[in-house]
Order: structure tokens, then C-alpha cells, then sequence
């Protein structure tokens, strides 16, 4: 399939920003963590849509593939702003599945 490179970032993504999500919700100070959560959620259904799209022979994705790009990078950027381990490896992961964007528009 020749979207298999960047569906695989997705589901890293996806898996990543529910985990971050999740753990976000366990921290003492939740309220800090608002942002952080609420892109996280974001990021996973945007990245949710987009590999369920790649997934089917529909070519005109691009508009998608860009926008999920963009918000995977402010994903990233949230959460880098964070020390928690999570939202280091969240931040990794939304960092690969922007470039993958990347290399599908390529």
C-alpha cells in the first residue's frame, strides 16, 4: 500500500497523544495540563481521520495531509513545553508523523 509509511506514523501518533492525554489527567496540577490535553486530543483525531482516509483509494487528501501536519507540529510544541516523560515521547512521536506528512506531499 503506498500510504503504509505515513499510516504507521499516524497510529504511532494516534497511540502517543491518547496515552499523553490520559496520563496528563493523573497529573497534581491538571489544570496546567488543560492545553496539553486538549491538543493531544485533537492531534489523535485528526490523525484518527486522515490514516482511516489513506486507508481507502480516495486521492484527494492533501488539504487533510497539510492540516494534520500543522497540527501535529503544535502537538509537538505543547508538549515539549512539558518534562514529563509522556509528553517528551508524544512530542517525538508528533514530531515523525509531521515529517511523514511531509514526505507524502514530496
Amino acid at each position: 500500500m503506498r500510504n503504509e509509511k505515513l499510516i504507521h506514523a499516524l497510529g504511532n501518533c494516534i497511540n502517543h497523544c491518547n496515552y499523553c492525554a490520559d496520563a496528563c489527567l493523573d497529573d497534581d496540577n491538571v489544570k496546567m495540563m488543560v492545553k496539553c490535553i486538549r491538543t493531544d486530543r485533537v492531534c489523535a483525531e485528526v490523525c484518527s481521520s486522515l490514516a482511516q482516509i489513506l486507508a481507502t483509494d480516495y486521492d484527494d487528501v492533501q488539504g487533510l495531509v497539510d492540516y494534520c501536519k500543522k497540527v501535529c507540529e503544535a502537538c509537538a510544541v505543547e508538549c515539549e513545553q512539558h518534562d514529563h516523560d509522556h509528553c517528551q515521547k508524544c512530542a517525538e512521536a508528533c514530531r515523525k508523523c509531521a515529517e511523514a506528512c511531509e514526505s507524502f506531499t514530496a
